[in-house]
């Protein structure tokens, strides 16, 4: 009798478990992929710099005295950023103004003994050889002045140099010295950019250069944080390879106003050109389970079988191009969790 109702109690729990898994083959949705022509996209790692970025650097020698601003500060084009000690070059202002005192009294006199000597000449007291070298002499007094003048103003140059002043309008990206640091001539003090031009740098291997002469009006910037894509505002293939790494340089400019984005961050940069047949489908269909990626395909009985496949990276409206593993008109589950439930209820039908 026991035997009996056990044999039952299996036959009930199957008709259950087959009516379980006819509901859920009759739940998942599926899709029956279709190959489209869409435009060829190469994707490459990029970098975001600042299309207006300035490392200023001091032009005198001496002594850090302070900096006005930090970095993350925002500064005004001729605003004083760093002052540096201009004892220097006040002294050699100094000796320039006496310079050119010096040449003045110079020139003053050699221009009377011209007078002199033509008054003389006139009277027939002196040589035309002695009034021809009173003009010379003359000549090199003025141009001796001439000389220390363009002396006096080189170092009223050299000492406002002393105030290192901001090149343009923007934020402190980086300060690369500290007060009471001894600064020389080309020594970097500051990094200084406009947020509101940025552009992204593609290095592109020189086996592509045919692809990215094809891509060259046209490209995207993936926002690998957040997901976002950004199209570009313009795009720019340097007309030169780099002789130690053989690659072009591409640079892709962003529109104005793009917020999230800091130079230095990483992005990925899709250049387009042509098109192509690709076969694509919606990323909620992809499962993945570690190193895994895999589509649930439907057979001709009706059957899901995990399949493994090879994606390329999503797109904007949500789809996913499959590169290998999927041939065009086959179906798929578009729900995995569901048909991964109904593939596992399989046997029990």
């Amino acid at each position: 009798m026991n035997a009996i109702f056990y044999y039952i109690k299996r036959l009930c729990i199957g008709v259950v478990l087959v009516a379980v898994s006819a509901a859920v083959v009759a739940e998942v949705p599926t899709l029956r992929v279709q190959a489209a022509r869409a435009a060829l996209r190469t994707p490459f790692e990029a970098t975001i710099e600042a299309v207006q970025q300035s490392v200023v650097a001091a032009r005198v020698p001496g002594r850090i005295l302070a900096y006005t601003v930090d970095a993350g500060d925002r500064v005004a084009m001729g605003q004083v950023l760093v002052r540096i000690d201009a004892e220097e070059a006040a002294a050699g202002l100094a000796q320039a103004e006496a310079g050119v005192a010096q040449a003045e009294a110079a020139s003053i006199n050699a221009r009377a003994h011209f007078v002199r000597s033509q008054a003389l000449f006139a009277q027939r007291f002196i040589s035309q050889a002695a009034l021809d070298q009173a003009r010379a002499a003359l000549d090199a007094a003025e141009a001796a002045l001439r000389a220390a003048q363009a002396a006096r103003r080189q170092a009223a140059v050299a000492r406002d140099y002393a105030e290192v002043r901001s090149p343009l309008d923007g934020l402190v990206a980086a300060r690369h010295a500290e007060a009471g640091e001894m600064a020389q001539p080309g020594m970097p003090l500051l990094t200084v950019y406009h947020p509101g031009t940025l552009r992204a740098v593609v290095d592109v291997p020189q086996r592509q250069f045919a692809e990215v002469s094809a891509a060259q009006m046209s490209a995207r910037i993936e926002v690998v944080d957040d997901g976002r894509f950004i199209d570009a505002a313009a795009v720019t293939v340097l007309p030169a390879a780099d002789t130690r790494t053989h690659t072009l340089r591409v640079r892709v400019d962003l529109p104005p106003g793009v917020e999230g984005l800091l130079p230095g961050m990483f992005v990925r940069v899709h250049l387009l050109g042509g098109d192509a047949v690709r076969l694509k489908v919606p990323s909620a269909a992809i499962l993945r389970r570690g190193e895994l990626t895999a589509l649930y395909v439907a057979s001709p009985a009706g059957r899901f079988t995990l399949r493994q496949v090879r994606i390329g990276a999503p797109e904007a409206d949500g789809q996913v191009e499959v590169l290998a593993g999927l041939r065009e008109g086959e179906t798929i589950a578009l729900d995995p969790v569901a048909a991964g439930i109904e593939a596992a209820a399989g046997p029990s039908r």
